[in-house]
């Protein structure tokens, strides 16, 4: 028959398509290629609908915090590979447990891979609202505690703001309460980029782990000036009530493939998994990006350049308007608009085709934008007096 289809042509087909992707030069890539979002193909869906895998071309997306120099090759390869077998259920969550392991110096079980960090994080919300409520800071990245509370009985208490937008250890130290389950720290903190001192968070973890569990959520870590420094997952193989997060999305720039994990005592990580689905939450490229990835340092440090060059740009242009950033070691800055409203300047700079976040719960001058790739930040640097100009 002439129109004979086979799996295995079928199959052929799609790792050319794939083949193709990978082929493309991830690290010396322009503008115009990485638009199309790492180079994957438009897929025309029925008559003329197509499907984006990522912003549309001439869109500066700046409100994800996302690292558009992601996947890597080597990741691109992994998941090529992984596709092969993407019939199977997941199986090479043990190899990622085991290098994220060695690296950190604990055991498998210590370890929880999830769909992201979000998972694991919200498996944590629903464990610990079940008998007391989560202590955090008045701003902080809370999506996942409100989804994890939501049907429970116990949520969310929050500090007082402070006048520099900081966390306050020893207030939040002085507000563990009997009915307080969980102290959450992101560090550095989002939205605002900023990172407590390790010495003095390091104090805070040892005493306040003897009141409550203390959740230091670490997904802009690697992005600091000292990574090593800066974690708290030692004082978890010193036996203290500690939980870590970290994830893929950022400085690996595996935001999609939804891949992260969480460190702690494997008493407690066997009780937060049982509020998930493990391994059947996961997918054979995720995994096998994360994999990959872990290692690839020639990819990191070409990703952590990339975004430094771009924070520097953002910070010198937003200041050149008379705005004022906050100080930041993460792919992303909170900008002090002053009088204007965050969700007016969303609204414009989207009509300029850049995108931004708006308000943060009540704190309405302020605006948060992510580095992305150096075209991007320029596009947001031109539109940025224009729009201001407008909304003033």
């Amino acid at each position: 028959m002439k129109n004979k289809f086979t799996r295995r042509a079928l199959l052929k087909g799609a790792l050319i398509t794939a083949g193709s992707v990978a082929a493309a030069p991830i690290l010396g890539q322009t503008h115009r290629t990485q638009s199309a979002v790492g180079a994957i193909p438009r897929v025309v869906t029925g008559a003329s609908q197509k499907v984006s895998y990522g912003p549309s071309m001439g869109i500066a997306k700046l409100n994800a915090n996302e690292n558009p120099y992601g996947p890597s090759p080597m990741a691109l390869r992994a998941m090529e590979e992984a596709i092969k077998s993407g019939s199977y259920y997941v199986s090479a969550v043990p190899k990622l447990k085991a290098i994220i392991a060695e690296r950190n110096n604990v055991t498998p079980e210590h370890i929880l891979i999830g769909s992201g960090s979000s998972a694991p994080l919200q498996w944590l919300a629903t464990k610990v609202t079940r008998k007391g409520h989560i202590l955090g800071p008045d701003l902080f990245w809370d999506t996942t505690t409100k989804m994890g509370s939501a049907n429970n009985d116990y949520g969310i208490k929050r500090l007082a703001k402070t006048k520099d937008l900081s966390i306050d250890l020893t207030s939040m130290y002085n507000k563990i309460s009997p009915d307080i389950e969980m102290v959450q720290v992101t560090n550095p903190n989002n939205p605002t980029g900023l990172t407590l001192s390790p010495k003095d968070l390091r104090l805070f973890c040892k005493k306040a782990s003897k009141k409550a569990i203390v959740l230091i959520d670490e997904a802009y870590n690697e992005l600091t000036s000292n990574p090593d420094e800066n974690t708290m997952i030692p004082l978890i193989n010193e036996g203290y009530n500690v939980v870590v997060a970290r994830t893929f999305s950022k400085i690996y720039g595996l935001a999609g493939m939804r891949v992260g994990y969480m460190i702690a005592d494997p008493e407690l990580i066997s009780k937060i998994s049982s509020f998930g689905l493990g391994d059947y939450s996961l997918n054979q490229a995720g995994v096998a990006a994360a994999i990959a990835s872990y290692n690839d340092e020639k990819f990191l440090r070409y990703s952590k350049e990339k975004i430094v060059e771009a924070r520097d740009m953002l910070r010198d242009a937003v200041k050149e308007n008379g705005l004022k950033p906050l100080p930041t070691s993460t792919n992303f800055m909170f900008v002090d608009l002053g009088s204007l409203n965050a969700e007016e300047f969303r609204k414009e700079m989207e009509k300029e085709k850049v995108l931004v976040r708006g308000i943060y719960q009540d704190y309405v001058n302020w605006s948060r934008v992510s580095t992305g790739k150096i075209a991007d930040v320029k596009q947001y640097i031109k539109a940025l007096p224009k729009v201001l100009d407008k909304i003033s």
